[in-house]
């Protein structure tokens, strides 16, 4: 830090190189900071960044080894070529289907959030209950509800078979729709939230304006309230895709072998077969096949527009 001193001749303060030591109580300020991020820190280290580092050494474990016998670490990258010859199917499989869930989840989303936001009036409150309610539920419970639901012997399937809209032998359950429906149930409401409280915000004198301008609903919709939301569809979008493409709770009560996704061939090679080098290679290629979607998803959009 430089120090003002005068001139002899003249008294103005001028500049020096003279270093000027901060008072004592300033350099512990500097600390407070890093005081208040240490316990986050220190949590994210112990149980994310640990736990994925040994993830990530037991995807390069020698494949010929087994729990009996034990794992020796031996730089096999072949795991990860041997996962994706084996499994590639439901990989893909799991990104797809997070992909339609992401776009079901906003067309139902968006007129409910923003039905909420702008026209619930008195009713908007219990509106949100309706929409948060499901949250007061168990994940799985919520899921099995859906396989009552959808059971050969439910009223969905007796009332498509009534109006001939499904064969006589026609079911629903261990088929793509039920996977879908019930991803689309379980992770709604992530879409709705976000979307909700950017809609919000939402100035409506500015739809106002646009009327004023000649702008018909469609055209407000597009140039001034869409852009206005895109942070509550960003987010939204993000919240629903990526737990969606990992999960496999739907796809394991609602589906059969032909809907398998990732999750439960990592659930079934970590928990039944214990291939514990495939398994890790399969969770850590969808870590991080996952991570760069979202770093591309954000470079189109912008992550200010999120933040």
């Amino acid at each position: 830090m430089a120090a003002l001193l005068p001139t002899a001749s003249t008294g103005t303060p001028v500049a020096t190189d003279i270093p000027v030591e901060p008072p004592a109580g300033m350099r512990r300020r500097r600390w407070v900071p890093y005081a208040l991020l240490a316990p986050g820190l220190a949590w994210l280290a112990v149980f994310f960044v640990y736990p994925v580092f040994q993830l990530a050494m037991a995807s390069l474990w020698d494949p010929s080894g087994s729990v009996e016998t034990g794992y020796s670490f031996a730089w096999a990258f072949s795991n990860y070529s041997t996962a994706w010859e084996l499994f590639n199917e439901q990989f893909l499989r799991s990104l797809w289907y997070a992909l339609l869930t992401t776009v079901i989840c906003v067309l139902l989303g968006y007129p409910l959030a923003y039905a909420i936001a702008v026209k619930g009036g008195r009713w908007k409150n219990l509106m949100l209950v309706g929409v948060i309610a499901p949250f007061f539920t168990s994940y799985l419970v919520r899921t099995y509800s859906w396989k009552a639901i959808l059971s050969d012997s439910g009223p969905v399937v007796e009332f498509l078979r009534w109006t001939h809209l499904l064969g006589p032998d026609g079911r629903l359950l261990a088929t793509e729709f039920a996977v879908i429906a019930g991803l689309v149930y379980n992770f709604l409401p992530f879409m709705v939230l976000p979307l909700y409280a950017s809609l919000e915000r939402l100035d409506l004198r500015l739809l106002e304006a646009a009327r004023d301008l000649y702008h018909g609903p469609v055209r407000s919709f597009l140039r001034v309230t869409l852009p206005l939301s895109l942070p509550g569809v960003l987010a939204g979008t993000l919240l629903t895709f990526i737990p969606a493409a990992g999960d496999y709770v739907n796809a394991q009560l609602l589906g059969g072998p032909k809907t398998q996704m990732i999750g439960s061939v990592i659930y079934s090679r970590f928990l039944v077969v214990n291939d514990y080098p495939i398994a890790s290679a399969l969770s850590m290629m969808l870590m991080l096949t996952i991570l760069a979607l979202v770093m591309v998803y954000l470079k189109l959009f912008g992550t200010e527009e999120v933040v």
